[in-house]
């Protein structure tokens, strides 16, 4: 997809407010000089505010994942370059070789020094193949833990963004040991002695998104996903059908607000209106205001209570009662 393309990419639920878009640009594009159009392009421009606010109010679960998915939404690469004012990538997982899927290094965020760690799944096609569509390889996992022990010889706080659609299921990553590599990252990151602050910024889904999704805090933006499986996986392997993928979604409770609720996050960040590509800027803004704060509050924890804390977190998650 071009960037012309791109711009002009109007999400199933937005038809109508595309429909609008376009008669006030052609309004505004042939009476630029007719005061007799002013005041209807206004009304129009009135109405729209209200249909945004409208549609926006009312998406489906599975709408929702669509804005995740938009192909303008921020990626892990585009929140480094605003948010950072140092950064040094670093590479490789020192036994196999450097997965691309995996971006970190050292950063300097609002005067905090810090390892920042995410997923990518690129831009375009090109980049998009080179990093694997954010699906990342065992050797992605440990260069992701190598930069955590990194930070933690350090003293330095950890940062991790989450987008991926899962870790690779190809027989490649299998046979490199994919599972281990996940577990491992789990076990280890429940003992790191740094804090550790994840964000998920798209989708997160599966192990692949656990496997550097440990941390004292767990955020999500508002129009983000987290799930143990994609609506459309849940579809094939519950009905049979991968077209039920909207009842899928609805069932997983993987929305912000479902996850807040139950336990599993424990902030939700907010996106202007109709999702983080509408203003990518205001939405670097808050995220890079969550790091700081977060940076701040953990700088006055000893290693242990962190420890005793962040293991206090996760046990207490999936607390049911039973009759």
């Amino acid at each position: 997809m071009t960037t012309k393309e791109k711009k002009n990419f109007f999400l199933p639920h937005e038809k109508q407010i595309c429909e609008y878009l376009s008669t006030i640009e052609h309004l505004k594009k042939h009476n630029q000089d007719n005061p007799m159009f002013t005041a209807e392009i206004r009304k129009l421009e009135n109405k729209l505010d209200k249909l945004k606010e409208k549609v926006y109010k009312e998406l489906t679960p599975w709408e929702r994942v669509l804005i995740c998915r938009h192909p303008e939404r921020p990626h892990t690469i585009h929140y480094i370059s605003h948010i950072a004012e140092e950064f040094i990538e670093l590479h490789g997982d020192r036994t196999y070789s450097d997965d691309h899927s995996i971006v970190g290094g050292f950063a300097t965020i609002g005067g905090h020094k810090c390892m920042i760690i995410g997923q990518e799944k690129g831009h375009d096609t090109e980049s998009r193949v080179f990093r694997n569509f954010g699906c990342v390889n065992p050797e992605g996992f440990r260069k992701a833990l190598r930069l955590m022990k990194l930070a933690e010889k350090f003293s330095l706080p950890v940062v991790t963004l989450l987008d991926t659609q899962g870790a690779y299921a190809g027989l490649e990553a299998e046979e490199r040991g994919q599972g281990i590599a996940i577990a491992t990252n789990l076990r280890e990151m429940a003992c790191l002695k740094t804090p550790i602050i994840v964000l998920v910024i798209g989708e997160g889904c599966s192990g692949g998104a656990l496997g550097i999704g440990v941390g004292d805090v767990i955020v999500m933006l508002q129009h983000a996903y987290y799930s143990v499986i994609s609506p459309e996986g849940c579809s094939s392997i519950l009905w049979k059908d991968a077209n039920k993928k909207e009842l899928a979604a609805a069932a997983l409770k993987l929305n912000a607000e479902d996850l807040l609720k139950l336990g599993i996050i424990d902030e939700i960040i907010p996106e202007p209106l109709g999702g983080a590509h509408h203003d990518p800027q205001a939405m670097y803004k808050q995220v890079k205001q969550f790091i700081v704060e977060k940076c701040s509050l953990f700088s006055n924890l000893s290693p242990e209570v962190l420890l005793e804390q962040r293991y206090t977190k996760f046990r207490g998650m999936g607390v049911f009662t039973s009759s």
